[in-house]
């Protein structure tokens, strides 16, 4: 049994099937100088096919998931343009006469090791993608074959050191059970795909590969983060039985998705969806949500090397706004930096990241990208109910700068006689702690407030979240994390101000009780998670949550906390 990051919810049993991502020899071998032009044309060819390679797996991934998931191959076919790779390994080639596949797999390795150099972790993850592009490009040179997941027959559970774009795009998704990889974490590439197609995976789980033999029957228990390599009888039935079971919760769950999200004493909340592109709006509506109540807009902005227009947002806005019409859409403003990289604008790397020029200080700092996204939502408003919100608001002088553009945006919009909801509403995210104490203004200038209890655990507790080694301070039941959200509730409340959670916390079913508790008025989750935080609000009165809720607030840490809630079956 071995413990990973739990990537993507539920359980898959099958056999292994191991990719193979071994590197294939590269011999050195010297040229004539009559050689040297036929060695550049061979690489010139094998850059011709790898590109086509490319364009057909942009395009299979753009008709299946979407251009979000499609726009990494943008960055590959800047990659194979690019001077380091292409003139280097010409230059190379001529000045060393050697054949191309050992010159190129030189330059390929300096790339490489430059990336994985770099103090950042989303730039050393696109080391991965480098090293992926650079062995399609040799394979085209040496004529080697690579077993891909699109030769798959049979079901089964994928294991692999780690899985790239080009690998997922490649697999016969029918005959993919689960993932399990030794590389990865909860923003990967993997994990983004797992959870689009809700396919079970863990990933993180180090050397599982060497562990695993082609053929082993393996469970992967992606709630849990848990992955078992030929389980004996006794835990074999186990999951099959725990497998029945949520095959039949969903079944039950799904029975829910047109019910309202109320508790037994008549009480209502609106349960919202979170999305990152437009194509996910059909699980929104498959899962009965109230809405989009996150939309996280900074995905237009990456894996590319130009800014996305104001049509090409415009496009993006509409879509999701027409198609869950009536219900509301809130649009985040870019929320870039942190470990979100804006590619065009060549982001300066910095010491702290996550306490640097990102989110609302970033468009702060850059009005005119700003502007653009400001008028693309305003162009939108007309045709949805869309609804605008800042995220890392740390206090009400942000809030009345970002408002002074949004203003100058409508009076340009107004001169141009392009229509927008004059009545848009403007809503801050409270994720920082000084929001957090001063949520009483903030309340007072904002039409609604939308707690993001990721960063806001993150900066009240000064634990990096993406950081392995501190991972387990991080803790959603502190009590310093849970006077903060009742802080907020309460300023929100006391002007008559809508306020909701759009972090992770909102789909966690333990901690559902404590929100009924606090008077929270809306959840935003994954769309999956939906169906389960609906039945447990309909299964509890409010009175019940709000007596759950002070006895919780009475205890004076996270294991006192924490015992308490386990105590009461709440998804029963």
């Amino acid at each position: 049994m071995y413990k990973g990051i739990a990537a993507s919810r539920g359980i898959a049993i099958g056999k292994a099937f191991v990719l193979d991502q071994e590197d294939f020899p590269i011999k050195k071998r010297e040229i004539t100088a009559e050689e040297v032009e036929k060695e550049i044309v061979r690489f010139r060819e094998a850059l011709k096919h790898t590109a086509e390679d490319l364009l057909h797996m942009k395009e299979k991934v753009s008709h299946k998931l979407g251009m979000k998931h499609a726009r990494i191959f943008d960055a590959y076919l800047l990659v194979l343009e690019d001077p380091v790779f292409v003139e280097e390994t010409i230059e190379n080639i001529k000045k060393n006469h050697l054949n191309v596949e050992y010159v190129f797999n030189q330059v390929l390795g300096k790339i490489v090791h430059v990336f994985k150099a770099i103090d950042d972790e989303y730039l050393k993850e696109r080391s991965k993608d480098i090293q992926d592009l650079g062995k399609r490009v040799l394979r085209y040179l040496v004529g080697e074959e690579k077993e891909t997941l699109a030769h798959l027959n049979e079901k089964v559970i994928v294991v692999a050191s780690d899985l790239t774009p080009s690998d997922t795009v490649a697999m016969r998704e029918e005959n993919v059970l689960g993932f399990a990889t030794d590389r990865g974490g909860k923003t990967s590439h993997t994990t983004i795909m797992a959870q689009s197609l809700e396919i079970p995976a863990v990933v993180g789980l180090k050397n599982l590969t060497q562990r695993v033999s082609a053929g082993d029957v393996v469970i992967v228990d992606g709630t849990q983060g848990l992955v078992i390599i030929n389980p004996d009888e006794t835990i074999l039935e186990h999951y099959y039985d725990e497998q029945k079971k949520l095959k039949k919760e969903e079944k039950e769950l799904k029975k829910l998705s047109s019910l309202e999200a109320k508790t037994l004493d008549g009480y209502q909340f609106n349960l919202m969806a979170n999305i990152e592109v437009p194509e996910e709006t059909d699980s929104v509506i498959k899962h009965g949500a109230d809405g989009i109540g996150l939309y996280r807009t900074e995905f237009l902005y990456m894996n590319r090397s130009d800014m996305p227009t104001e049509e090409e947002q415009w496009h993006a806005y509409k879509k999701v706004a027409k198609a869950v019409y009536p219900k509301p859409v809130i649009i985040r403003t870019i929320d870039l930096g942190g470990d979100k990289f804006l590619s065009s604008e060549g982001t300066p790397q910095e010491i702290n990241p996550f306490l640097g020029l990102r989110a609302i200080r970033l468009c702060l700092k850059h009005p005119d990208i700003f502007k653009v996204q400001l008028r693309a939502i305003l162009r939108a408003s007309v045709l949805g109910n869309i609804k605008i919100m800042y995220p890392m608001v740390s206090g009400v002088e942000e809030l009345q700068k970002a408002n002074n553009i949004l203003k100058d945006v409508k009076d340009d919009l107004t001169g141009e006689n392009i229509p927008f909801d004059e009545n848009i509403q403007v809503g801050a995210m409270i994720e920082i702690p000084s929001a957090a104490m001063t949520a009483e203004i903030l309340a007072k200038e904002a039409d609604f407030l939308s707690i993001g209890t990721n960063d806001l655990i993150q900066y009240t507790m000064a634990v990096d979240r993406v950081n392995e080694s501190v991972a387990y301070l991080y803790e959603p039941l502190h009590p310093a994390v849970l006077n903060l959200i009742k802080r907020v509730i309460d300023a929100g409340h006391k002007e008559n101000k809508l306020v909701s959670v759009c972090g992770e916390m909102a789909g966690d079913p333990l901690i559902t009780l404590i929100f009924i508790g606090l008077g929270l008025d809306a959840f935003s989750m994954g769309p999956t998670a939906i169906p389960k935080i609906k039945k447990i609000i309909r299964s509890v009165t409010k009175s019940e949550a709000i007596e759950l809720t002070q006895k919780i607030f009475n205890q004076t840490n996270t294991t006192a906390i924490k015992r308490l809630i386990k105590h009461i079956n709440i998804e029963e």
